[in-house]
């Protein structure tokens, strides 16, 4: 008999209706596959009544945060009403979230768990693009901005709303066994996990642009020629600065510095090469900078932590890859 453990997911008016429905669906998911529930989900408001998410939907939670015991596994989703919650529900979390055995937030719901300090001193992540907010507003949370999902003991954290599918998936492999949580995968049809140390694809292009035009244009160029001369020296001299100059001012008004850009830019490059042409992975090397394929085998395995190879075979267009 399987231990069927218990999952209380947190709504609020606001919520983003598939950072609740896509973990929901995974932990019910083993009831479909083997007959008997290996989890009890239930959903709650502060009050216990119904909510409107940011996409419109009505959702009717099973009961209110005041009448739910403590679970095994309290999850607090994302959505644009995080910034606008009663002060009632941080109170609850407060009180009530240390007693669960797993804490978990999907995208912008690190903001919740953060305000009620339950990440202090805890690596987290949140969807890319609030990765700096949630480290300045919360600077005794460790903030990491491209892992798909990070788990710091009890707490599991994940990035941008499909991602919470990706570390659902990873906690019932955790509970269950690989062979169940593939099963549930299959069912979904997703993959069973993307590495956690996978970096969020939204932000390899995240970086800001450049106030002067010279710098601006630059970042067009590097562009447009991934596999040109793209160091400090030739690339100040298109901008008409000292490279000293030109490297301080980059990463003032980007955010990073050019050799982080470059790498950035050559990746993504690659990225799409791989995903969207048959192009082999010698060639693609060589147009994106890389020079030889372990070049580029080392890129993909530092920021995306699988293969050139292993990446096209899971992102590739399936009319690709049965061309």
């Amino acid at each position: 008999m399987t231990t069927c453990r218990t999952v209380l997911i947190v709504l609020f008016e606001g919520v983003q209706s598939l950072d609740v429905t896509g973990p929901l669906e995974v932990f019910d998911t083993p009831r479909v596959v083997t007959g008997e529930p290996a989890y009890e989900v239930r959903t709650a408001t502060l009050d216990g009544g119904p909510v409107r998410t940011s996409s419109g939907l009505t959702l009717t939670p099973d009961l209110a945060l005041t009448a739910a015991e403590t679970p095994h596994t309290l999850l607090v989703p994302g959505g644009e009403g995080v910034h606008d919650l009663e002060p009632g529900l941080f109170a609850w979390l407060r009180e009530r979230g240390p007693e669960a055995e797993r804490l978990v937030s999907v995208c912008t719901g690190a903001f919740v768990l953060a305000e009620a300090g339950l990440l202090d001193g805890r690596r987290v992540t949140t969807h890319w693009a609030f990765c700096d907010t949630l480290a300045d507003r919360h600077p005794a949370v460790k903030v990491e901005p491209d892992p798909i999902y990070v788990r710091d003991g009890k707490v599991a954290t994940s990035a941008g709303v499909t991602a919470g599918i990706d570390l659902a998936l990873a906690l019932v492999e955790e509970d269950l066994g690989r062979d169940l949580a593939l099963a549930v995968a299959r069912g979904l049809v997703v993959f069973l996990r993307r590495p956690g140390n996978q970096a969020q694809f939204s932000a390899q292009l995240a970086a800001q642009s450049a106030h002067r035009r010279p710098l601006r244009d630059v970042q067009q160029w590097i562009a447009e020629h991934p596999d040109g001369d793209l160091s400090v020296e030739s690339l100040a001299a298109r901008a008409n600065l000292s490279p000293r100059h030109f490297a301080r001012a980059f990463r003032s008004e980007v955010g990073m510095t050019p050799g982080r850009y470059v790498d950035r830019i050559r990746l993504e490059a690659a990225r799409r090469l791989l995903e969207d042409t048959t192009d082999g992975v010698e060639e693609v090397s060589r147009t994106c900078g890389y020079g030889t394929p372990e070049a580029m085998r080392r890129a993909f395995i530092r920021a995306l932590g699988t293969a050139p190879a292993e990446y096209r075979r899971r992102f590739r267009p399936l009319t690709l890859l049965t061309a």
